[in-house]
């Protein structure tokens, strides 16, 4: 895969969440993480963010481990540093500090550079009667769009 076509999304954070604000950010990595994530192994569904003494740290992302790592190979779902500014981690830790608002990474992707970034957004939880309203419109919208293509 090529690095511009490194895409890898969150789609369960869109179902659970209502997103506000979002940031990309930088992340810290090792030599096999940033070739897992070129080659697409990456896995965000049950990853979340949290602000600690003035920095973002992403938890339970799973980089799959390297096929040629050898020994040199990383940890699977260890935590990892985000690269923010002050100016920012100030701000989405107001955010996230409010009830029902949660840190959520949203998309994992490789910029022009071939940097690895993640934009994270702040969510509040959806309650099961908005998730319910959604898996509605999104079926009525897949009918629609049947009924007009014959």
């Amino acid at each position: 895969m090529k690095a511009s076509q490194i895409n890898i999304k969150n789609k369960k954070a869109y179902f659970n969440y209502e997103i506000g604000e979002t940031y990309t950010a930088g992340m810290v990595l090792t030599g096999t993480e940033i070739k897992s994530i070129r080659d697409g192994r990456v896995n965000l569904s049950d990853s979340y963010c949290v602000v600690d003494r003035g920095e973002v740290w992403v938890k339970g992302m799973n980089i799959s481990e390297y096929f040629y790592g050898s020994y040199n190979n990383h940890q699977i779902k260890r935590d990892r540093k985000l690269l923010l500014s002050r100016k920012e981690i100030s701000k989405i830790e107001k955010q996230a500090s409010d009830a029902g608002f949660t840190i959520v990474p949203l998309r994992v992707f490789i910029s022009e550079k071939g940097y690895a970034k993640l934009v994270i957004g702040i969510g509040k939880g959806k309650k099961q009667y908005d998730k319910r309203q959604a898996i509605k419109e999104r079926e009525d919208k897949r009918n629609i769009d049947r009924f007009f293509k014959k």
